[in-house]
Parts: structure tokens; C-alpha cells; sequence
């Protein structure tokens, strides 16, 4: 009853009918498209990347993902972590008391990363493994977004989100997993792929020869542009 309330409350803000949930289940989408309709109509997924090098195996693996929704007409975006200043949440709880939307610290790249996650239909998160994990830039982003989120009512809520991960031998599993615990408790959807999300290089570039993982990449950007379709058509 409380989660029905607030959500009235958001289609009242937006300008809808907040009896919205005596509508019929058409009446329902064109309301919950509003907040599409405002910014611009197309859909959009944003990436990011937490691997220290840029545009290596798991930017590699992200584009091949990127080409399959850019083929359904789906702008994409790719931000990468290289050479970029984000650290942990501090367990301030300052969003809490805030509840605007931002982490309070606001010293890196953290807040800027969130603004593109609102404004995003769907959202990849990306990482190579490290010790059977993803990277600590990831982990951060991770942390002080999924803590923000809480905050203010679950801000990426019924988001597309997928995991993409690049390895080099084992672990991959475990830091695959770490991303998708991040999207369930976000309450957001995930779609699947033919395999988990993971490609298989050491180099740069060693990916492109991983035919399976490549495939998988495939599938993933089908799957997620289908389910975008489905949710926002």
C-alpha cells in the first residue's frame, strides 16, 4: 500500500491521473512512458567500464554488446574508469538525510556516473576480474550508487541491467555474480544470454578470439534490446 502510494505520487509530479492503478494495463504504459516522453523518446543503455586500461578486453567485449542495440535503434554510451578519481562510500549516510539524488561526497566522478544512470534505460556494468572480483573502481561505483539508490526510493528501479566481464582464466563467475547482486537489490530486470557474461583474453584484443564469449555479447545485446522494447513500447 505504502510502495502504491508513492508511486501516485511520482505520476502526480509527472502531470498523470495518480488513480493510475484503476486504469487498464494500456492506460498503465502510455502513464509509465511519461518520464520517457520528457526526455526525448529514444531509449538509451549506458556502460561502464571499471577496467584500469582503456578500451581493452572488456571495452571490447561492452561494444559488441553496443552493436546489437544500436542495430534496434537504441542510443548507447560507454564510460570508462581509466585514469579516472573514484574511491569508496565513506558510510556517511549523508544520502539518507540529503535524499537528492547524489552521493555527498563530491570530490570524483560518482555524481556525474549516477546522473547518467537515472537517464538511462538500461544499464551495463562492466569489469575485468581481479582476485575473483570485479575492480575497486567498479566496486565504488557499486557501493555509493547502490546506497544512493536506497536512499531515495530505489532510483533505478525496473532499469534494464547487465553484467559483462572479462577474464583471463577463472574467478569470472564470483565477479559476474557481485554485479548482479548490485541489479536484484535495486529491483531491477535482467535479461540472460546463451552463456554467463563473460569473455576470455589477457592481452588486449585477445577477446576477439574467443568465439563463445563474442556469441554470448551477441545474444546479450539482443536480449537486452528485446526486453527494452517490451518494457517501453
Amino acid at each position: 500500500m505504502i510502495g502504491r502510494i508513492i508511486l501516485n505520487y511520482f505520476y502526480w509530479k509527472a502531470g498523470a491521473n495518480p488513480n493510475v492503478f484503476r486504469q487498464k494495463p494500456d492506460d498503465e504504459r502510455r502513464y509509465a512512458n511519461i518520464f520517457r516522453d520528457d526526455q526525448g523518446g529514444e531509449m538509451k543503455v549506458v556502460a561502464f567500464n571499471g577496467s584500469a586500461r582503456k578500451n581493452g578486453n572488456t571495452a571490447i567485449l561492452v561494444n559488441h554488446v553496443f552493436r546489437e542495440l544500436e542495430k534496434e535503434g537504441i542510443e548507447t554510451e560507454l564510460m570508462q574508469f581509466a585514469g579516472k578519481k573514484i574511491r569508496g562510500c565513506i558510510a556517511c549516510y549523508k544520502c539518507f538525510e540529503n535524499k537528492d539524488q547524489r552521493c555527498s561526497v563530491t570530490h570524483d566522478v560518482l555524481n556525474s556516473c549516477i546522473e547518467k544512470m537515472i537517464e538511462a534505460d538500461g544499464i551495463i556494468l562492466a569489469s575485468p576480474t581481479y582476485f575473483a572480483n570485479v575492480s575497486t573502481e567498479l566496486k565504488a561505483l557499486i557501493d555509493r550508487s547502490g546506497m544512493t539508490s536506497i536512499a531515495n526510493e530505489g532510483m533505478f528501479k525496473r532499469k534494464v541491467g547487465a553484467a559483462v566481464v572479462a577474464v583471463r582464466r577463472g574467478g569470472s563467475i564470483h565477479a559476474f555474480n557481485a554485479i548482479n547482486h548490485f541489479f536484484f537489490i535495486g529491483q531491477m530486470i535482467v535479461p540472460g544470454s546463451t552463456y554467463w557474461n563473460m569473455g576470455f583474453g589477457k592481452d588486449k584484443g585477445d577477446v576477439e578470439k574467443d568465439e563463445e564469449g563474442l556469441l554470448t555479447m551477441k545474444a546479450l545485446g539482443e536480449n537486452m534490446a528485446w526486453l527494452l522494447k517490451k518494457i517501453h513500447g
